[in-house]
């Protein structure tokens, strides 16, 4: 997963779009949001999403850009991420965060 992620998608160029197999957006914002609440973009994007959800819209596609502001998956060096996990090591921070989220619920 990291290299998927560190080493093919994150050497794309930022205004690369993204686009997901299924409408998750709103709950995968809440999740960025619950990793990292000090997080100002994520917070915004969560926002966002919610009103586009409400109007029955989509929220994809995103950037790359966009993916590694608020992506917890592609902020593993972070030290956020790292206090979220209790790791320091990013791909024992991708696993672990993984993990959790595998067991997180919405709210």
């Amino acid at each position: 997963m990291y290299a998927a992620l560190y080493d093919v998608l994150g050497k794309l160029p930022p205004d690369t779009k993204v686009y997901c197999g299924h409408e998750y957006g709103l709950a995968s914002m809440k999740y960025c949001v619950t990793v990292d609440p000090s997080n100002q973009r994520a917070n915004e994007k969560l926002e966002w999403a919610q009103k586009q959800r409400e109007n029955n819209l989509p929220t994809v596609p995103s950037t790359i850009a966009d993916e590694m502001a608020y992506n917890p998956f592609m902020r593993v060096h972070t030290d956020a991420l790292k206090k979220y996990t209790g790791q320091t090591d990013p791909v024992k921070v991708m696993e672990k965060a993984r993990e959790m989220k595998n067991q997180w619920r919405p709210q």
